[in-house]
């Protein structure tokens, strides 16, 4: 039976009861959190695969818990899905731009919301399954897939698991153009929430991690983006 550990942190207990009861069912081990403080409690002494959160919380609310997990190396590598009952674009890029990695709205269905969460687990499967062979030199860029490692110019950067995904297939093809729907499908999924937004925020993301070389992914107007080929 599949024991993958998911922490839930949702403030609607007939919410929390539905996600608590269909993921059990499904053999995962599932931590129920109602607020944010005890949320990031329980992700920092679980250190579970993945963690579903709520965007409207009380006291601290799902935008700040994602902050926080992201600025801590201990909880910055683990999947985030926000859910939340707010459907406006803002709100999406608002969720990706502090580092989740997917989006659920609510009403959400049972079914779409346990292959939401099966692919995310799928995901992490696949990237903890990667060979040594996966780690990329691109001029001062150092991508290790296995690692979750991402370094500029010997400074170790931290980036989202979606990030990493979305660099290191960039850089592997270096030169080479790729659609938003190419990079959406390949470093979130073909069943995330799709925006026109999404792999422009991460791109926005990557960028500025890069810092001085954020002029290796350039942007291929009409088309989508490309690693510079020049840096291989």
């Amino acid at each position: 039976m599949n024991r993958e550990k998911i922490v839930v942190i949702e403030d609607e207990p007939n919410i929390l009861e539905i996600i608590d009861y269909n993921l059990s069912r499904e053999g995962y081990s599932v931590f129920c959190c109602r607020d944010g403080e005890e949320g990031l409690r329980t992700v920092r002494e679980e250190n579970p695969e993945l963690v579903l959160l709520d965007l409207m919380l009380p006291d601290v609310d799902g935008v700040e818990v994602c902050r926080a997990m992201r600025s801590d190396p201990s909880t910055a590598n683990i999947s985030i899905i926000m859910v939340t009952a707010k459907g406006e674009e803002s709100d999406v890029v608002l969720g990706l731009g502090v580092g989740a990695d997917d989006y659920v709205r609510k009403p959400f269905g049972t079914k779409e919301l346990i292959a939401r969460v099966k692919a995310a687990l799928r995901r992490i499967r696949m990237r903890e399954e990667l060979s040594a062979a996966d780690r990329l030199v691109r001029g001062p860029i150092v991508i290790d897939v296995t690692r979750h490692g991402l370094r500029v110019d010997g400074r170790s950067v931290t980036v989202t698991p979606t990030e990493l995904r979305l660099v290191h297939y960039l850089a592997s093809h270096p030169g080479r153009v790729f659609t938003r729907d190419e990079l959406l499908n390949h470093s979130i999924g073909g069943d995330a929430v799709v925006t026109d937004r999404n792999i422009d925020v991460h791109v926005r993301s990557i960028r500025k991690k890069l810092g001085d070389y954020s002029d290796l992914i350039e942007t291929v107007r009409g088309v989508g983006y490309r690693f510079r080929e020049d840096a291989a």
